[in-house]
């Protein structure tokens, strides 16, 4: 990677809290809200040992992450690191699987959104709310990095409170009875299923990577709002799970599309149901809005490497924005959302997918580690094997979609390899 031309150049609008809201938008969403309940079905009362696991999973992987960060602020994130510290080919492959994967959560948490509101307005359809939601949002980011930044603020601010609502009201009305047996029949099998299908939930600690260049003081505020996403993120869930669980037991969450709002519903308070539906929307929109946000700047980051076509570069005079790689990731899952199976399908493909990318982030902390000699590869090396690990447990679906989406991006990869060679030959 070269130097960056001014004309490439992105505004620098992010600070410390701006930044440790994009992370907890990207986490707190679709798995609290919508995944959760899947997850509760594999591994029951036992989701909260899934989840732990989870989360002491994705720290090892979030050190190596906050490391890359330190040594590296391109735009791209686990992109920009793997292309720099691996090779461009292993760069480019993360890459391809970042933009899957991420398009596959815009879809979900898009379907979740939509989900949570036709409780309210049945004669709307679920996929046309999920399309009008992945618009608006689009046209959002288009407006400017600041501008989006600001809304998911408000919307972070404003789940977390619900959350804490929740959680509190909640521990009143728990039957532990719910928690007996902890362990069901599936046994550890089906608590390292909820594992690897939760991890799906925690990767976005590492959102702001993809964002490094419009960050303010990035080998500061970057590793320390990774460090804050994870140990907000992972008490939020463990507390709301056991709170869930205790309400209404693993079976009614396992069979609601909106397990919260079933959770809450026990109280008997049709305002408090109300209210964590629209929290639940909230977190959802939140997510989306950084998932567009992380494809398009990935999009952008393999654009100026010339891995994706150049016109996704492109900065808008006005907003400053890479506004044709906005629009890419925008019609991308709207395509996703028309398209898309069952939330339990789409959450696995994108669980292969970010345990595989995560995995490789992994490896270029690890030749980072042995290039500067400044801190230990243990971790990373930890990090590598236990997402390896995690994807023995993905379902034989979520394996055959995501070695689909490897093969298509090594055919992309190197025809457009072999075209740019032969166009260097005839020049």
């Amino acid at each position: 990677m070269g130097d960056i031309d001014a004309s490439e150049r992105l505004k620098k609008e992010i600070g410390l809290f701006s930044a440790t809201a994009i992370g907890v938008g990207a986490v707190i969403g679709a798995g609290i809200f919508v995944i959760t309940g899947i997850v509760a079905g594999f591994a029951g009362p036992a989701v909260i040992i899934s989840l732990i696991i989870a989360g002491v999973i994705a720290y090892f992987t979030a050190v190596s992450f906050s490391k890359l960060s330190e040594s590296i602020t391109r735009e791209g994130g686990t992109y920009a690191f793997v292309y720099e510290l691996v090779s461009p080919t292993a760069g480019f492959l993360a890459g391809w699987m970042w933009i899957l994967s991420y398009t596959f959560v815009g879809a979900t948490v898009a379907l979740g959104f939509a989900n949570y509101l036709i409780q309210y307005l049945p004669w709307l359809h679920v996929k046309i709310i999920a399309v009008a939601v992945c618009f608006a949002f689009t046209l959002l980011n288009y407006f400017g990095v600041k501008e989006s930044t600001i809304v998911n603020n408000v919307f972070v601010s404003t789940k977390i409170i619900v959350l804490l609502f929740f959680i509190v009201l909640g521990l009143g009305y728990i039957n532990l009875n719910f928690f007996t047996p902890f362990f069901i029949s599936t046994e550890e099998w089906g608590i390292l299923q909820g594992t690897a299908l939760i991890f799906f939930a925690y990767t976005g600690f590492a959102r702001i990577t993809t964002v490094a260049e419009e960050v303010k003081n990035p080998t500061r505020i970057i590793p320390k709002s990774i460090l804050l996403t994870l140990i907000i993120s992972i008490t939020l869930y463990v507390l709301t799970s056991y709170v869930a669980i205790g309400l209404v037991g693993h079976l009614t969450l396992a069979n609601s599309d909106s397990p919260l709002s079933s959770a809450i519903a026990v109280t008997g308070n049709p305002i408090t149901v109300l209210l964590i539906s629209i929290g639940a929307m909230i977190a959802t929109a939140s997510v989306l809005l950084t998932a567009i946000l992380g494809v398009s700047r990935v999009a952008f980051a393999m654009a100026r490497n010339n891995d994706l076509p150049i016109y996704l570069k492109k900065i808008h005079t006005k907003y400053g924005t890479p506004y044709i790689a906005v629009w890419l990731a925008g019609w991308l899952m709207i395509a996703a959302v028309i398209l898309t199976p069952n939330l339990s399908q789409v959450a696995a493909l994108s669980s292969f997918a970010s345990l595989l990318y995560y995995a490789m982030a992994n490896v270029a902390a690890i030749n980072l580690s042995m290039k500067t000699g400044k801190f230990s590869p243990i971790t990373p090396f930890i990090g590598l094997f236990s997402c390896l690990g995690l994807l023995i447990f993905l379902s034989f679906y979520a394996w055959i979609i995501g070695i689909a989406g490897l093969v298509l991006g090594f055919f992309y990869y190197f025809i457009r390899k072999s075209n740019k060679k032969g166009s260097k030959a005839k020049a």
